[in-house]
Formats: C-alpha cells, structure tokens, sequence
C-alpha cells in the first residue's frame, strides 16, 4: 500500500479500492500536524482529566501503600511472614520477580526491534509501551532486594566485595542478573527518554503557566528542532535502538539461566533461554493490549491506536503463544525421552499432584484462550481482545509459579517434600506490586505524552505530498 493511501480522514474510505486483502489505515482521524499534537497535548493539558482516570488512580495509589506497609511488616518481622519453607524456599517473591522481568519485555520489541526494521505500526503504541518497560522493570527490582530478608545488607546484591572479604561469584547466574536487568533498565530508560524529548519540547512551547514551562523546558534538554538537532536525535535514536535490541533476547535468557543452571529436575533444560525469552514476549505484548485498550477509549485515542495495531498485536500474541504451548509439550516430551525417571514424575506431578489446579489454569489461558484470535472477529473487537489480554497475563503468572513451586515441592527425597501456601503478606505484596505498576503508569498518562507526535506526524501524507511537490 502506499504512503498516499496509508491514511484516510475521518469519514472517509476509498470507493475504488476493493481488494480485501488491502491493510487498514494507521491513522484514522487527525491529517495535519496541527490536529495530531492538539489531540495529544490536550490529554495533557487538561484541568481534569476522565473520571475513570481518578477512579483508578485511587485505587492503584491505595495498593501502593499497602505495598509500602507490607515491605515495612516484612522488614521489621523477618521473612518467616511469608510462607516460604524448606524445601521451597523461593515462592511469591522469585514469581513476581521473573513475572515483572517478562511484562517488561514488549516495550523495548515495540520500539527497538521495529523501529529497526521500519515498522510503521509502531508509532501508535511505541510511547507507553516503553514507559511500561521502565514501570515493570521498576516492581521486578524491588523483590530480589526485599527477599533477602537482612535490609541492612542489601548491597551484597551488587557486585562488591563486602566487609567479610566475601568477592562476587562471576560464575553465579544471580550475579549476571545484576548486570543484565541494570543495563536493560538503564537502555530502556534512556530509549524511552529520548523518544520523549521532540514532544516535551512541544508541551514546554505550548505551556501556559511557569512551573510548567519550567519543568518542561527543563526536560527537553534545550530543543529547537533545527536540522541539527534532529540529525543528533536520529542518530542517537538509532543506536539506542542497536543497543536495546540484543537486550530483549539476553535479559531473560539470563533470568532463565537462574533456573536452568541448577541441577533440581524441572530447572535443568536447555529449552529455557527461548522458552523463557517467547513467553516474556508473550506476557509483555498482553500487558500493552490490556493498556492500550482502556487508553484509547478513555483518552479519545481511536483515530491514533487504530484497529490495525491492536489486530498486529494479537497476530503476534497468537504466534508467541503457540511457541509456549510448543514449549509446554517439549518439556513433557524431552523427560520421557531422556528417561530419568525423577524428571519425568516431576512433569506427571505438575499436571496431576497436588498443583494440577495452577498447572492447567496456565494452559488454559495461555494456550487455550488465545487460539480465538485465529478469528478475525476476535482480533478487531476491543474488549475481546482485553478479555484474552487479561487471561494471557495471569496465565504468565501461573506459569512461573508453577516453574518455580512445583519443583521446589517434591525434592529428591520422599522425606523432604513440602508444600507451600502463601501468607496474606505475599498475597497484598503481590496486588500492591500492581498497585506501583499501575500508579506510575497513570501518572505518566496524565504529566508526558503517551503517543509520539513526531513519529506519528512522520506517517502521515503531507511530508511526501510537500516533499514532491
């Protein structure tokens, strides 16, 4: 389709066209420059934003400060307030962590990898794609420094010798998480900062009072928009962009290596790396549907997050899940093959111990549910899609408490099994990590732009239509 025929006004559709095959348009309403930044900055800048804006702001910002209360209980009590065990001595915590790792994974594919490729479909969705990497990653890193129990030692963490003359174990997996989740979280801060910069610029220039003007100006770092400065942004863009890109297949490889590094059956497979790396995917571009949705009908946002991003989202949410499902029969087929017979109850015990009930409700929803977006119905109908989102993301969280529970539970030894129930701390830390995520994401929905109006304003026909005239 071509640059001409990519964008339709609103109203409007093209008579002559009759091919069924033929793309949907990746801008709907809004065909100047003017429009786009009005219908952007005026989320912004409005007085009061929706209601169902604060009706969620409370709620999250009420979660957060049970969050807060629950770390201060564990920190003051000790971690026998959580329901961990031997031998399960990783629980809610490791889950939730490995669980914010793989929701963070979306936004960097979103705008790194499709930016290299020159996807035009990302622009739509780009913004608050990255800011909800930032955000997950944000709660994911808060729970390897709260389940260490000690608070006062929590710099054991970080690569450093400490005052028992202790050096760091390069060979460790849990050390390479350190330096894999840092520099993934600094890229994608740094990527999602700078995307920003074009459009704060336009928010500095339209501000009305000081303190705005202020902070804006502030953050745009100084831009004019000259031809200079777009040469810079561009490249700077670009090789954020290389860098970001490895990181989407490194960080949770070596989160997975956590795992598969130990010798517990159930852990040790080489299928982790890419099972762990299409299922973050997976998980992450389920979180973006379950945002975008309620944004653009909330923001009046349906001409810029059209019907064909969210039907490229659920084509992609559809291949990923099939390589879980995939990944799901392997597991069961690698342990008979193999023939250890403790490998192999430990999968039988997955699907039919005392687990079964968190082992099929993860292949419900994961595997399951998303085969309706074979459906082209299902694809383009909004709170289908938010429905299956939702599974998908609590389908995720089954799968990695299942991954780490199950197997911790039935131990070599008859004699040392377990089982494991979380604490009502675990269960409140759990909905206040959410409470974080979601608190942080609506306070960047009402102060930042959550679509990029340069990039869109870059689709759009006019620069081509002036460029050959």
């Amino acid at each position: 389709m071509s640059v001409e025929t990519a964008v339709l006004p609103a109203g409007s559709r093209d008579n002559t066209t009759t091919d069924p095959t033929a793309r949907a348009p990746l801008v709907l309403g809004p065909t100047d420059y003017a429009s786009v930044t009005e219908r952007v900055c005026r989320i912004v800048e409005m007085p009061t934003p929706p209601r169902a804006w604060y009706v969620a702001f409370g709620i999250a910002a009420s979660l957060t400060g049970i969050l807060g209360l629950m770390i201060l209980y564990l920190i003051s009590t000790g971690v026998g307030v959580w329901g961990l065990n031997k031998p399960i001595s990783w629980g809610f915590d490791i889950t939730n962590f490995v669980f914010w790792v793989g929701i963070g994974h979306a936004g960097t594919l979103i705008s790194a990898i499709l930016y290299l490729f020159r996807q035009r479909w990302r622009t739509g969705i780009n913004r608050f794609a990255e800011a909800m990497t930032i955000f997950a990653v944000i709660c994911a890193l808060m729970f390897p420094g709260i389940h260490v129990g000690r608070i006062w030692l929590e710099y054991w963490i970080a690569p450093l010798p400490n005052q028992m003359n202790m050096w760091p174990n390069f060979r460790s997996p849990l050390l390479w998480d350190f330096f894999a989740v840092g520099t993934y979280f600094t890229v994608s801060l740094c990527f999602w900062y700078m995307g920003l910069i074009p459009d704060i610029a336009t928010l500095r220039d339209r501000a009305t009072g000081k303190i705005r003007q202020i902070a804006y100006g502030i953050a745009a770092l100084g831009w004019r928009g000259s031809n200079r400065h777009w040469h810079r942004y561009e490249r700077a863009y670009l090789l954020l962009a290389g860098l970001a890109t490895p990181l989407v297949l490194s960080v949770h490889s070596i989160v997975s290596f956590d795992f598969a590094t130990s010798m517990l059956p159930g852990w040790h497979a080489t299928i982790f790396p890419p099972y762990f790396v299409a299922g973050a995917i997976f998980g992450g571009f389920a979180m973006v549907l379950l945002l975008a949705v309620p944004c653009r009908e909330w923001f009046g946002l349906k001409d810029l997050i059209t019907p064909r991003h969210l039907e490229n989202m659920c084509k992609i949410l559809l291949a990923t899940g099939m390589m879980v499902g995939y990944a799901y029969a392997m597991e069961f087929f690698i342990s008979w093959y193999g023939g250890n017979p403790v490998e192999g109850f430990v999968f039988i015990n997955r699907a039919f111990g005392p687990y079964a009930w968190a082992y099929w409700t993860m292949v419900i929803c994961n595997v399951a549910i998303p085969q309706a977006f074979w459906s082209r119905r299902a694809r383009t109908d909004p709170w289908i899609i938010f429905a299956i989102a939702f599974f998908v993301n609590v389908g995720m969280w089954f799968e990695r408490f299942v991954i780490i529970v199950t197997s911790l539970s039935r131990d070599f030894l008859p004699s040392s099994w377990g089982s494991y129930s979380p604490t009502w701390v675990e269960i409140l830390t759990l909905a206040g990590s959410f409470g974080l995520f979601f608190t942080l994401f609506l306070l960047f929905l009402r102060f930042l732009p959550m679509v990029a109006m340069a990039e869109v304003k870059a689709i759009l026909p006019q620069p081509h239509h002036e460029g050959r005239s």
